[in-house]
Formats: C-alpha cells, structure tokens, sequence
C-alpha cells in the first residue's frame, strides 16, 4: 500500500507541507508507504481543453514540458491520494489546481482511474478561504468516484509564517487524526 502527498504551496517547507506531514506520520507509522511531493512553485501549466486524453486513452497528458504526467503517474500507483494548499484569495495555488484539472481530466478519460482510492485534502490559510480550497479539492476526489474520510474536524490549520501550524493544536491534532483514519480505511478495505 502507498499513500502519496502533494504540496501545493511553493514553500517546500511551509505550513501546508508541516500539515502534510502530520497527516503522513500516522499512515508511515501503520506500515503503509509515504511520500511528499512537491508540486507548488513548479512550472505546471493549466488544463488546455484539447481532449486528446479522450483519444489516446494512455493515462497520460498530451502536455509533456512539465511533471503532471509523472504526478499522475504517482496517483494511479497510490492507494490514497493527499493534496494541499495555502489559501491563496480563497482558492487553491494555480499549481495544485493545474495538477488537479490535468489529471482529472485524464483519469476521468481513462474509466475513472482513481475510483475507489482514499483521497483527503489538506489546506492552510491565515484568515480565511481554507474551506474553499479543502471544498475544491474534494470536488475532484468525489467525482473521481474517490473515498473521502472524516475527521476530529475541517482539515485545515491557521497559520502565517512558516512553523505557525505548529501553534494550531487543535490543525496538528485534527491531522494525526486524519493521517490514522487513513490508514485505518486502507487497511480495511485492503482485507475485504
């Protein structure tokens, strides 16, 4: 089993990425693989509407200049999928959400390729807008026919500088929470 993290922030070790990591620990810890990758910052260009996906049906974006393919290729591996991002004017960076329509374009193209992965989304802001960006991405992991766990509460924390989700107990909790229910779901479905 594998579980694949993508940090949306261009802050590689930033707020969200501290967040992520939270929710990795518990699932590493269960004996389930992990990893983080970085996307925020990276040169990831939008979705173009080119439909070529629906054509060539090869799990695959046409665009070969960036890492989204590498990025989907990860997805399709992975049992559970984990994206997050700071709030940026209430919405997801412009990397995360490029990443996010590429791929789902391409898995949607492709019988829905990430049906029945766990997926949860992570988001940090400093007032505002966390709900949105943790709303957005659950939009694409449930109409990619994905499973959305719970947890203690909202899967975001308050912070501003990085290491101020550190302060965010109740985030850092609500985390570990999220990372073990994780686990605790692919395990589960993992014997059934």
């Amino acid at each position: 089993m594998k579980v694949v993290a993508f940090n949306g922030s261009p802050s590689k070790d930033g707020n969200t990425a501290l967040l992520l990591r939270k929710v990795l620990s518990p699932i590493a810890r269960a004996g389930i693989d992990t990893e983080l990758v970085q996307v925020g910052g990276q040169p990831i260009r939008g979705c173009t509407a080119c439909y070529h996906c629906f054509k060539a049906k090869d799990k695959r974006c046409v665009i070969q200049t960036d890492s989204v393919n590498a990025c989907i290729e990860k997805m399709i591996e992975a049992d559970g999928i984990i994206m997050g991002s700071p709030s940026y004017f209430s919405g997801m960076t412009s990397e995360l959400k490029a990443l996010i329509d590429r791929a789902g374009l391409v898995a949607v193209a492709n019988g829905r390729i990430f049906s029945r992965k766990v997926g949860a989304a992570v988001a940090v802001h400093r007032r505002g807008g966390a709900v949105n960006v943790v709303d957005a991405i659950n939009h694409m992991f449930l109409m990619s026919r994905m499973i959305v766990p719970g947890s203690t509460y909202w899967n975001f924390g308050v912070g501003l500088n990085p290491g101020d989700v550190e302060k965010d107990v109740e985030a850092t909790e609500n985390m570990h929470d999220l990372g073990e229910t994780i686990a605790w779901l692919l395990k589960s479905l993992c014997k059934g």
